[in-house]
């Protein structure tokens, strides 16, 4: 079972030219921004992408600003509590990046789609810095709405996490913001809008932070970011896509089908037509997006909401894929990133062993595999020993019948397709629960100060996604003080799978289980994770299903002054 499931009771690769190339530089590049605009408050405004409740008028400073509604008693993000926390972080080099969040048309492969984009490329350009650094990256915004930057993964001081209405006020349209922190743990992580929809767009790129101290040894370096798509498809939005999602499905959907369906041995893998899964055409925006029948045993029945016409293998679809080109023998870190906004991957590289070193930016203690499962917003880094010829790396959206591709070369022989179905996705399968974090970063077995319980909540029925019954509000706090070992238990009381995401942290799966920052909770069951209090301010704390958090199922944990 995924993620510890119970029941409830370097270097760089050598790029080709033109569109094969791994998008891999030493340098700090990137792109970045998203708006605000539908986004946090949405489910408490009822508004939708452009509309912010209460924070109209904030333009792109520092701080939170006089729309936030604060509960007395709590750190604030620009708090001298967080400016204590970044001081004893240091201050390294400073890596200096300008990114450009802006509409563009964007080159998928088999075809060009007019969306929002980190600069024109898809995904943006990776920011790679190195653990020590102070990274200086000005986000300026021509996108039509606000927006702002969350740094998916990273410790960093809390009036840098980029949440709109809660750590600092929208970046408006012609505005630009400065951010300003310390990165201190290397690791794979990547970068996002938080707000509405956006993510669902082009909105993501890689950040990819070395460790001066590498213990790993590989000749060549493969980031791999994994993405559905629905933007600019036959005039569909992602906006369009939650509008539709909200009316709900009534009585007989897919959310109350139960927990039967086919599992991957059961599904017709190829990319065959979605048509018979799609209903009428959507009042908003392009045909009906509504995905109906998509299951999975693996993620416990229901795999999705969305039924995305394209997957992506860094930009690019299964038909026109990109080629990373490497020689027989050499030895590969790749690093997935999973920046769906729907689905869930099952990925392999055909005829090979994968041998994963870490999860959500933390080591592991090495483990091999044919396959690994990533929910939206995980990451994994495996090695690779390459051997000789073409080689499919297929990333299947696990219960939605259509997959992604990539291609290794190394040598001669025809290029697999997109038909290509490598026998390793049907061999051994890891998830996060087999694993067990390094010595170096596990933690100890000290007795928690504090408990929470966290239940998630809603249905496909209603899309009334919330967390204890509560759909997201900006003055939600969940109470933690600086210094305590806090035990949370995340009890899925819903007919679907969520990933769960902490900002700000990484919390421990049990018994000496991986660090992570999202897991995968499963229907009708219960994950339970311990967490150190040690970055003072307000933390998101949602489902990485952006339908899902969009919809209400966001809190906030919220460090209590002392």
């Amino acid at each position: 079972m995924p993620q510890n499931s119970t029941p409830a009771n370097t270097r760089p690769g050598e790029p080709d030219p033109g569109h094969t190339a791994p998008r891999s530089r030493r340098t700090v590049l990137g792109a970045g921004a998203a708006l605000v605009g539908g986004g946090l408050l949405a489910a408490c405004s009822g508004g939708g992408s452009g509309s912010h409740a209460g924070m109209d008028g904030m333009n792109g400073d520092r701080s939170p600003g006089s729309g936030r509604v604060d509960p007395p008693g709590y750190v604030t993000p620009d708090g001298p509590e967080v400016a204590a926390a970044e001081k004893k972080r240091g201050s390294g080099p400073v890596r200096n990046v300008t990114l450009t969040a802006t509409p563009t048309w964007l080159d998928l492969g088999s075809r060009a789609v007019n969306s929002w984009a980190y600069g024109d490329e898809l995904p943006g350009k990776e920011v790679r810095v190195t653990a020590g650094d102070t990274l200086a990256l000005t986000l300026a915004n021509h996108l039509p709405q606000s927006t702002s930057l969350h740094w998916h993964g990273l410790a960093l001081r809390n009036d840098m996490d980029g949440v709109p209405g809660v750590t600092q006020r929208p970046i408006k349209a012609g505005a630009s913001f400065d951010y300003r922190f310390a990165v201190t743990e290397p690791g794979t992580y990547w970068l996002h809008p938080h707000s509405g929809v956006q993510q669902d767009r082009g909105m993501y790129a890689p950040l990819i932070v070395e460790d001066p101290k590498e213990p790993l040894s590989y000749d060549k370096e493969w980031v791999v970011v994994l993405d559905d798509w629905i933007d600019g498809v036959d005039g569909s939005t992602p906006d369009a896509v939650l509008a539709e999602l909200r009316k709900g499905m009534g009585t007989g959907s897919h959310s109350d089908s139960g927990q039967e369906g086919m599992d991957h041995g059961e599904t017709d893998h190829g990319d065959m037509d979605m048509g018979d899964m799609e209903g009428d055409s959507s009042a908003e925006g392009g045909p009906s997006r509504m995905l109906m029948g998509a299951t999975s045993k693996l993620l416990g029945g229901d795999a999705g909401d969305v039924d995305h016409p394209y997957h992506l293998v860094n930009g690019r679809t299964a038909t026109d894929p990109q080629t990373f080109r490497a020689q027989p023998g050499d030895r590969i870190r790749i690093r997935f990133i999973n920046a769906g906004g729907d689905t869930a991957y099952r990925v392999a590289l055909g005829g090979h062993t994968m041998t994963v070193t870490h999860t959500d930016g933390y080591p592991v203690e090495h483990a091999s595999t044919d396959a690994l499962l990533l929910g939206m917003g995980e990451r994994y880094d495996v090695l690779v020993t390459a051997k000789d010829g073409a080689f499919p790396l297929t990333a299947l959206a696990e219960g939605k019948k259509r997959s992604a591709l990539a291609v290794l070369r190394t040598g001669a022989g025809a290029p697999p397709t997109s038909t290509t179905r490598p026998a390793e996705l049907d061999g051994r399968l890891l998830t996060a629960d087999r694993l067990k974090a390094a010595e170096g970063v596990r933690t100890d077995s000290r007795t928690p100060d504090r408990s929470t319980t966290l239940t998630l909540t809603g249905s496909m029925a209603k899309y009334d996604w919330a967390i204890d019954r509560k759909p997201y509000t900006p003055d939600q706090r969940h109470p933690v003080l600086a210094g305590e070992r806090v035990r949370l238990t995340f009890r899925n009381h819903t007919k679907m799978w969520h990933p769960m995401h902490l900002h700000g942290h990484t919390f421990a799966l049990p018994d000496g289980g991986a660090r992570k920052d999202t897991v995968i909770v499963l229907p009708g069951r219960s994950v339970t994770v311990d967490l150190d209090a040690d970055n003072p301010g307000l933390w998101m704390l949602h489902c990485h299903n952006i339908y899902h958090s969009e919809s209400g199922m966001m809190t906030i944990l919220g460090y209590r002054k002392k």
